[in-house]
């Protein structure tokens, strides 16, 4: 009489699972493609600012040099610096689809 009772196996958290197959859908890597893209764009940017500032110094250490503060160096090298800062960030926080 005594009826032996299936028991169910508690469910896994984790992966989400495709209906069909029952097996997870994601691929493991906590970022996507485009995610990698942006992070190298980004990486990019911050070695061209660092390249941009190289320089302008003057051969003699007697004779002062004006060449280090142009444009380059003071407002475009930090700005480019900057904004691969900036696409670092969203590609750490965008959700890489599905």
């Amino acid at each position: 009489m005594a009826k032996q009772a299936k028991q169910k196996e508690p469910k896994k958290q984790g992966a989400a699972q495709t209906p069909k197959t029952g097996i997870p859908s994601s691929t493991g890597f906590a970022f996507g493609k485009e995610n990698y893209r942006l992070l190298f764009i980004g990486l990019a940017l911050i070695l061209v600012g660092f390249l941009l500032m190289i320089g302008g110094g003057s051969d003699d250490p007697n004779v002062f040099s004006d060449k280090i503060f142009n444009f380059r160096r003071l407002t475009l090298a930090p700005i480019l610096i900057l904004a691969g800062y900036v696409v670092e960030i969203f590609a750490i926080m965008k959700k890489p689809k599905d």
